[in-house]
């Protein structure tokens, strides 16, 4: 395995919870905002509500080597050692039989895969409401125990949820998660320290270096780190035969003989590699269309019931609970997670208020615990004016990457009913959600990129077989969201993972 491979760092005081480590460390200032305060978001600076805790930097630092330019996107990569879901929140969402419509493979075939990768890394959920958009796999663990605030809305729904299903088709019940309810080989469970955001310090918390960490054990498996690969080379009659890399410590570059090539560096980073391999072989640029994301729709809410309650930080930080508000079409059904505010820093809806800072510290303390917010998720489709390209940087003798996105027509219509729905829910189970305070984030924040060499039946170029091997290069396999030809509105890092094993068992 090739790969830069930033490192996570260490997390301090690993036995302390939220609220020990704000006053256990040496600085916990640097720790929670940074040397330079870039975790603080300011009102009207920003086109985001949140910043990454600098705990997470090493997830989105980039080397000089990767260039790009977008238009109507906000691209994010990753060259950490686990990728881009090294940031994850841990929600896992099966795909539905309907909505691997275009897939060149039922759900059927997919199906053991999401249990498998469910036994590996452990995975907390629950039969309820929700599963008939999430189909029930094996591997399950008992869930998570529940904050006060995620109970409060279960409850509240359950003595509405007729109501709710027929008049809204509005779903509510326990978002699956990668976190562990017991303890699963070296790693232990939950205990509720509240650090999740920042980076969990016992892995209950899945990321995927857990897993790479495994590998490296493994006597067959080798692990080259400080690595850049830019293109690969191939013969005559399409098949790679070597690969080009740099190395980061020395920047050096050398070629690697290779059998089979299978490219897992995300969507943008594999066709930043793709795209140049064949550049420098030939001079063509190609356009790799049908690019996907899930535009993101974030609804700050305040629970009524829960104005001046103490909140207890000592809790699984994000999302316990979802929401889906069904379509009569399952791609298009809008799902959404809901996180009750515990220990971040602060919520979106704090720098709109009008106050004082002594007035505005006092009504947050008060309002803590009713604070939430829901993660509004949207399906997306591939349109050929959504592509990737590349072009010359002017500035060096280097390519770089174009990420062009254009959103359906349809959108901001689809965007305002869901919206409309979601606070009529919200007021049923008790809580305020103001429309001034909903914020479409930027198109490519979700990080949930795409479809540009997608699975196909058709034999045809640019696209790939139902295992995932490039019908370009006879070597070459991809086994991240490159190969995905439709994108519910769901989180999809789960079903990629149970897709590259069934890749790694169909093709291997």
């Amino acid at each position: 395995m090739l790969d830069v491979g930033h490192k996570r760092p260490e997390p301090p005081n690993p036995g302390d919870d939220f609220t020990s480590l704000k006053t256990n460390q040496k600085d916990p200032v640097e720790y929670f905002l940074g040397r330079k305060f870039e975790a603080l978001i300011l009102p009207g600076h920003e086109p985001e509500y949140y910043g990454f805790p600098p705990s997470k930097e090493y997830v989105f630092t980039k080397p000089g080597n990767f260039l790009y330019r977008a238009n109507g996107f906000s691209p994010l990569v990753s060259f950490a050692a686990g990728g881009l879901a090294e940031a994850w929140t841990g929600g896992c969402y099966p795909f539905q039989e309907r909505e691997l419509i275009g897939f060149p493979f039922p759900y059927k075939d997919l199906a053991p895969w999401y249990s498998e990768v469910a036994r590996r890394i452990g995975i907390a959920g629950t039969q309820d409401d929700l599963a008939k958009f999430m189909p029930l796999h094996d591997g399950l663990m008992e869930p998570l125990d529940l904050d006060e605030h995620s109970a409060v809305l279960l409850a509240a729904y359950e003595k509405r949820k007729q109501q709710l299903n027929e008049k809204f088709g509005c779903f509510l019940g326990r978002s699956r998660v990668a976190v562990l309810s017991r303890d699963l080989g070296n790693r232990k469970r939950c205990d509720y320290l509240g650090r999740c955001l920042w980076g969990c310090p016992s892995d209950a918390l899945y990321t995927p270096s857990v897993t790479l960490e495994e590998c490296r054990r493994h006597p067959n498996f080798e692990y080259q780190d400080n690595t850049y690969v830019s293109h690969f080379r191939y013969d005559s009659g399409g098949r790679i035969t070597r690969l080009v890399a740099t190395s980061l410590d020395t920047g050096q570059t050398h070629e690697i003989e290779v059998g089979r090539v299978v490219l897992a560096a995300g969507t943008l980073s594999s066709a930043k590699i793709f795209l140049e391999s064949i550049y420098r072989d030939s001079g063509e640029s190609l356009q790799l269309r049908g690019l996907m994301d899930n535009r993101q729709v974030l609804a700050p809410f305040v629970n009524l019931k829960l104005i001046g309650r103490r909140y207890e930080p000592k809790r699984y930080q994000y999302h316990q609970i979802a929401l889906t508000i069904a379509a009569a079409d399952p791609i298009e059904s809008v799902h959404g997670l809901v996180t009750t505010l515990k220990t971040a820093l602060i919520h979106p809806i704090v720098p709109g208020i009008p106050f004082d800072l002594g007035t505005g510290v006092y009504w947050f303390r008060n309002m803590r615990a009713a604070l939430g917010l829901v993660n509004v998720n949207f399906s997306d489709h591939r349109r050929d004016e959504n592509y990737l390209a590349l072009e010359a940087d002017p500035a060096s003798a280097q390519t770089r990457l174009l990420v062009n996105y254009r959103p359906d027509s349809s959108e901001a219509a689809r965007i305002r009913e869901a919206t409309r729905t979601l606070q009529k829910v919200l007021w049923k189970l008790g809580c305020l959600a103001p429309s001034a305070m909903m914020h479409i984030r930027p198109m490519g924040a979700s990080v949930h990129y795409a479809g540009t060499i997608p699975m196909s039946a058709d034999s045809a170029t640019l696209t790939c077989t139902r295992s995932c091997q490039s019908r370009d290069f006879e070597n070459l396999y991809f086994v991240d969201g490159t190969t995905f030809p439709v994108l519910p509105a769901k989180n999809l890092t789960f079903t990629l993972m149970a897709n590259a094993v069934r890749v790694a068992e169909e093709a291997f």
